[in-house]
Formats: structure tokens, C-alpha cells, sequence
């Protein structure tokens, strides 16, 4: 076991004795080269830069030695840990993974498909997990459950100790930095789920410049799912990230957006992606997504495929 603090402490130690010159091409494993001093003209605030690379670089290592459990072409089982209760229908699911230092290990922007057999016949269906893939010992996935709903209803009756069959990752996103200069997204009520998962990522690295802006519709103000997780990640990064509220039932004196997100909505708070360095991403009910192609369709923004690939400018999941 690698002890950080130590690491750091060494580190500085080292750092005293180089120039600031050193800092112009640093190249970062699995990150890339950055000039530290266009970063910041501090001396101490580029020591504490190089500190902050490579404890994450060795956090990296660490975290490539631990096991991954999930695998994308067998189905595996986890028992339920702990259901925490967000709403009357939606509840967030704590599974077991087999050893308490594993992590999932699923690439940011994936998703992990769900068996159950109903009615005597296998019925999947995709999520994408809420917990980061840093946390060792656990998974959680965000469902809402729907009275005529096949898994999700399933959900809402596991008693811990259950176990549901999960196979991944999945999917054709696959965040990295720098993918492009700002990220536009549509989110409807649990489609926020892979959004919150790439919003994370992108604000918790130092040298990731990406912006993001948000549209979250909802029914009612209390469906806004994760919502104190997302102000949060506003308060602490209110520069690179921005937040558009838009509910259907507003309740007096509601600031946010009003109705259904709308062709207004997306020309005023979203850059065209054939014109600038963005890509829009879209995860929500199927109704959602089909107005939202109509919308795009009239403000002449790129048309989504069918199936959605990583190098489109606009990625429907």
C-alpha cells in the first residue's frame, strides 16, 4: 500500500530543487502534456498542481490493482446492501461486489444492462450506476419504479440479501477529456443518471477545461432527482457548470423553466453543435427524446442517428 501522504511530502522535497521552467511540458500518464505555468504564475500554486498529478497518477495505479468484477459478456450477481428512499416511487439500490476493494470498473458514460426472469421469460433493461467507479465495495443504481413496469417494479419489491444478474459495460459514449469544448445536455427525470456520472468526471479533474450546461425537466419540482448532488457540483465549479430547471407543475414563485423544454430553451442556453466545439447529449423518456429530435430538427441543429456513436455531435443514450 502506497502511503499518499508520504508521497506528497517527497514530492515537495523534490519540487524545491527544479525550475519553474520545468513546468511548461509536463506530461501527465494517462492525462497528457500541460504547461503548468500557463496554469498558474505562483510557484507554490504549481508545486501544489504537480502534488495534486501525481497523487491522482498514483491513485490511478492503485486503482487499476484492484478487481473488476463486471464482465460485458457473462451475467454476474450482486446482492441488494441497502435501499435509500429519494422519493414515493424512486429509491436509489446499493449492491454488493464480491470483495470490499473492488470497484465496478465501468468507463465513464457507460451503462450496465439488468436481467430478471418475469413471467417466466428474461426481460433487460439498461441503467447507468450513480455511484462513482472510484467507491470500492459497492454499486448503486437510481430507479423509478412504474406500476406497469417490468424490472423497475421488480426493484421496488427486493428485500436485501436479493440479488439481481448484471453484465456490462455497455454503450457507444465513452467520456475522456477534452472530447469536446463544452457539453450540452437534455436530461428527463432519471436520464440524469448517465449525465451526473460525465458532469463528475469532468469537474473533478483539474486539467479537464470542458464547460457544461444542463437542461433537467421534470413534473414536479420533488421529482428533481440527485438535485442536492447537482447544486453542489454548481456551487463548487458555478464558472464551468450551469443548471436550467424546467418543470411541468411549477409551484408558485418557481424562477426555473415552465412547460416542456422547448425550441427556446435549447437556442438560448445550448450552442449548436455544427457550429462550435460542443456535442449535445440526450437521455430521458422516449416522448422526451422524440420532441427533442423535432426540436433540433427545426432550429437545424445536427440530426441524432438511430444509434447513437461517439463521434456524433449530438448523442442520444
Amino acid at each position: 500500500m502506497v502511503d499518499v501522504q508520504a508521497l506528497q511530502a517527497t514530492v515537495v522535497d523534490t519540487l524545491k530543487n527544479i525550475k519553474l521552467d520545468d513546468f511548461k511540458a509536463v506530461q501527465v500518464p494517462g492525462v497528457g502534456t500541460y504547461n503548468l505555468v500557463e496554469a498558474a504564475t505562483s510557484p507554490a500554486v504549481v508545486i501544489t498542481a504537480a502534488i495534486v498529478v501525481v497523487t491522482a497518477f498514483y491513485s490511478k495505479v492503485l486503482h487499476t490493482g484492484r478487481s473488476k468484477p463486471l464482465s460485458p459478456t457473462e451475467w454476474q450477481q450482486y446482492p441488494l446492501e441497502k435501499k435509500i428512499v429519494i422519493s414515493p416511487n424512486t429509491a436509489i439500490y446499493r449492491f454488493t461486489l464480491p470483495r470490499k476493494q473492488d470497484v465496478l470498473g465501468l468507463p465513464i458514460g457507460q451503462h450496465v444492462s439488468v436481467c430478471a426472469e418475469i413471467n417466466g421469460k428474461d426481460v433487460v433493461r439498461s441503467y447507468t450506476p450513480v455511484s462513482n467507479d472510484d467507491d470500492r465495495g459497492h454499486f448503486d443504481l437510481l430507479i423509478k419504479s412504474y406500476e406497469k413496469g417490468n424490472i423497475s417494479r421488480l426493484f421496488a419489491q427486493l428485500k436485501l440479501g436479493d440479488t439481481v444478474r448484471v453484465k456490462g459495460p455497455k454503450g457507444n459514449f465513452k467520456y475522456t477529456p477534452g472530447l469536446a469544448d463544452h457539453l450540452s445536455m437534455i436530461a428527463g427525470g432519471t436520464g440524469i443518471t448517465p449525465m451526473i456520472q460525465i458532469i463528475r468526471a469532468a469537474l473533478r479533474n483539474p486539467f479537464d477545461k470542458t464547460t457544461i450546461t444542463l437542461i433537467y425537466a421534470n413534473v414536479n419540482e420533488e421529482d428533481i432527482l440527485l438535485r442536492d448532488d447537482l447544486e453542489e457540483l454548481h456551487d463548487v465549479h458555478e464558472q464551468k457548470f450551469k443548471i436550467v430547471y424546467v418543470l411541468n407543475n411549477p409551484p408558485p414563485g418557481w424562477k426555473g423553466g415552465v412547460g416542456f423544454v422547448t425550441k427556446e430553451h435549447i437556442k438560448e442556453h445550448l450552442p449548436n453543435p455544427a457550429s462550435t466545439n460542443s456535442k449535445l447529449l440526450i437521455c430521458g423518456p422516449p416522448p422526451m427524446v422524440g420532441a427533442m429530435k423535432k426540436n433540433l430538427e427545426e432550429l437545424k441543429y445536427p440530426a441524432p442517428r438511430t444509434v447513437s456513436k461517439l463521434v456524433d455531435q449530438v448523442f442520444v443514450f
